[in-house]
């Protein structure tokens, strides 16, 4: 997959050296247990692209390597592209419906006669988070597809994976605030640290069960209440930083968990 992106220059590659570094320092401390081909892949990557883990631009999703919309821009402004074009297609969208169909150009350079590339979306393969804004993902998977078209990235991005639907469950006036299941202690530590993850999720409007999914994921146990209560202190202290500083990154990283066979503790 990696021998599909183009090569990095000499002076590109050897600034790259301390991104690689920095790539690996932060995916073992989110994915301890990736295999060495797994950190193999993001180091050529990385040489390749430029892409940062900390800032969002590549994810690991499922035993695979992704970019993101964040990390496409990047690298069509390292680039120097010269600019994008969106279009709506009309005749096969479908407003009623919910359905979106966006075609969008990729422009190198100035006389660049353009990468297309076209994204659909409706209800049925976005989250339910986004319910509603069908269109501007439509929009955003049309321009990934184009950016990697443009720039030869064999990676598939983040923004062009379908979800199902979710049923909404029900809320009623005794419904607690939720919290994902795992960090219910007893003890005045653990209480706080609940309180605050109580308190990130009803202030950014996260959704809890993937955020139980994330958590679970970031402490590298199956079950969240087999985590230590570090490692839980840690995520809820990087939750709160990304959702202060990027919380659209941060809900677009969530989603992926959507897909998740756990499933929620009532």
């Amino acid at each position: 997959m990696t021998s599909q992106l183009h090569r990095p220059k000499p002076m590109q590659a050897t600034n790259n050296l301390s991104l690689v570094r920095q790539n690996l320092r932060v995916v073992k401390q989110l994915h301890p247990w990736l295999q060495r081909t797994d950190l193999s892949a993001l180091r050529e990557l990385t040489m390749a692209l430029s892409l940062s883990a900390s800032r969002g631009e590549v994810l690991f999703i499922d035993g695979k390597w992704y970019v993101t919309h964040a990390g496409l821009l990047r690298v069509a402004f390292r680039q120097h592209c010269c600019g994008i074009r969106t279009a709506l297609q009309e005749r096969q969208s479908d407003p009623k419906a919910g359905r979106w169909v966006f075609k969008a150009i990729v422009y190198k350079s100035p006389r660049s006669r353009g990468f297309v590339g076209y994204g659909d979306a409706d209800p049925s393969n976005v989250s339910s988070l986004v319910h509603g804004a069908e269109m501007r993902v439509a929009e955003t998977r049309a321009v990934n597809r184009a950016l990697r078209k443009a720039y030869g990235i064999g990676l598939c991005s983040v923004e062009e994976l379908g979800w199902s639907p979710r049923a909404a469950e029900p809320v009623t006036p005794k419904q607690h605030d939720p919290v994902p299941a795992g960090i219910n202690g007893h003890h005045n530590g653990e209480h706080r640290l609940r309180d605050r993850l109580c308190l990130l999720i009803r202030q950014h409007k996260l959704d809890a069960n993937l955020v139980k999914a994330y958590a679970a994921d970031y402490c590298g146990t199956a079950v969240l209440k087999e985590a230590k209560r570090d490692l839980i202190e840690a995520f809820v202290n990087d939750l709160e930083e990304r959702a202060t500083k990027d919380r659209e990154g941060l809900v677009c990283h969530l989603n992926t968990y959507s897909t998740s066979s756990q499933e929620a503790t009532p």
